[in-house]
């Protein structure tokens, strides 16, 4: 037994060793890469919650690349360690990169604006926005595709690729958004009483900001009567139910101080 190893050790101990080395040499690449891999995800992880205040998505999408690039890195010395010829393999990978490509151009197209919208960041998630017939809340972004919900909780799946096409709104963005508030009154009320109900209505409700403070302005004459504005800022965050409430406190206002809105004369000409 002991002869017969000697005379396979003899005979196969170059092939072994040349074998061992370069398994001990893929083992020093994968450690070094699982190290570079940990070290730059650490880095990451800093940027995310540090000064840089990296959007998580954004971050999720770089830990992503990043890991899978240290990979084919890592792929490729070790082939490259085992003598097979990386450079022809990359060819081939590119050739067959560029092939998926065009067969998946819609898909790639949709990967693609999902890194711009990863980037640039036209809204996050939370935000209410609005493009071309569409309007809801962004529940999340995707590489492929942003989910909004409706105010009606209806669901609603975008490809990344329609967002950066037409004129895209973001109601929460800037943080405040200026509610016009019209009511018409009759030319026989007092323009002066309807101004005061209106300015007395902005000063005292909490929820407008004061920066800038609240107007109230001549909107239009109409045939039947003056239309008279009171508009007025709030946070994005409360604006829907301040516009709703406000307009039932106006309404109600109005009526305790006398003032009424113009009704439509239908005279009948009995000759």
């Amino acid at each position: 037994m002991r002869e017969t190893a000697l005379n396979f050790w003899n005979q196969y101990s170059v092939t072994i060793l040349d074998i061992g080395g370069h398994l001990f040499t893929a083992s020093l690449i994968i450690l070094g890469a699982k190290l570079i891999s940990f070290v730059v995800m650490k880095m990451i992880n800093k940027a995310i919650k540090g000064k840089l205040k990296m959007d998580n998505h954004l971050g999720s999408l770089l830990r992503l690349l990043l890991n899978y690039g240290i990979i084919i890195v890592c792929a490729v010395l070790i082939l490259e360690n085992f003598g097979f010829n990386a450079t022809s393999l990359i060819a081939l990978m590119g050739a067959a990169g560029i092939t998926i490509g065009f067969a998946l151009k819609d898909t790639m197209g949709n990967v693609a604006s999902g890194v711009i919208l990863l980037f640039l960041r036209p809204f996050y998630i939370g935000d209410f926005i609005e493009f071309g017939p569409t309007i809801g809340k962004v529940k999340d972004l995707g590489l492929f595709a942003t989910i909004l919900e409706t105010a009606d909780g209806i669901f609603i799946s975008v490809p990344n690729s329609n967002l950066l096409g037409p004129p895209l709104k973001n109601y929460t963005r800037n943080g405040k958004r200026r509610m016009d508030l019209p009511i018409m009154i009759s030319y026989d009320d007092p323009l002066d009483t309807a101004f005061a109900v209106m300015e007395k209505i902005g000063l005292e409700e909490p929820r407008f900001l004061q920066d800038p403070p609240p107007q109230v302005i001549v909107q239009s004459i109409g045939e039947y009567g003056v239309t008279i504005m009171l508009r007025a800022w709030a946070p994005s965050d409360i604006f829907l139910k301040t516009s709703q409430d406000m307009t039932r406190l106006i309404k109600e206002r109005f009526g305790e101080a006398g003032l009424h809105a113009p009704s439509r004369e239908i005279r009948v000409n009995n000759a």
